[in-house]
């Protein structure tokens, strides 16, 4: 099938744009062209710049809290590292001084226990005393006696029941 044009008498092609659909053509591109450059490009850039701006400000405000966590996480090892050293501390001054503690208490308790045993001698001494000055008596009034029927006569003088009781014990202290 051809297509013919009827006034030239000359064939068309339909492959072949015709010259002033070719003007119009160009015309309304660059037009187009020019509208778009002068309204809609710079809307586009305006936008991307927009969210170019936001795409670096969130990198690097990502980088910022980033730097902050890792400062904040050296900052909290610190610390842990410090407490860790000083609950050793505290643990070591503890163990001391519960050492400190046991030793004074066993020094208390072996003074309380000298003591005790320097009062229970003491009494002890005391008591022995007390039966040696009762026995003495005992023995004296005994052998006043005794030497007063011996002899037949009573020793009433004091002076006298004194030499005899003390020449007395001193015979049975011999006689041991």
């Amino acid at each position: 099938m051809q297509f013919v044009n009827l006034a030239a008498g000359e064939k068309l092609n339909p492959l072949v744009p015709h010259t002033a659909e070719l003007v119009v053509g160009a015309i309304a591109f660059t037009l187009l062209f020019l509208t778009l450059r002068k309204f809609v490009v710079p809307m586009f850039e305006k936008a991307f710049e927009a969210r170019t701006h936001a795409i670096q400000g969130g990198i690097e405000r990502a980088e910022k809290a980033q730097a902050e966590a890792q400062r904040a996480l050296a900052q909290y090892t610190e610390q842990l590292s410090k407490a860790q050293s000083e609950a050793q501390t505290l643990r070591e001054e503890a163990r001391v001084q519960g050492a400190a503690i046991i030793e004074d208490l066993r020094a208390k308790a072996q003074e309380e226990a000298a003591r005790i045993t320097a009062t229970a001698h003491a009494s002890i001494e005391a008591e022995r005393q007390q039966a040696v000055t009762a026995l003495r008596n005992e023995v004296g009034a005994l052998a006043v006696e005794l030497a007063s029927k011996i002899v037949g006569e009573a020793l009433d003088d004091q002076a006298r029941q004194s030499r005899i009781v003390d020449r007395f014990l001193e015979d049975l202290e011999k006689s041991k």
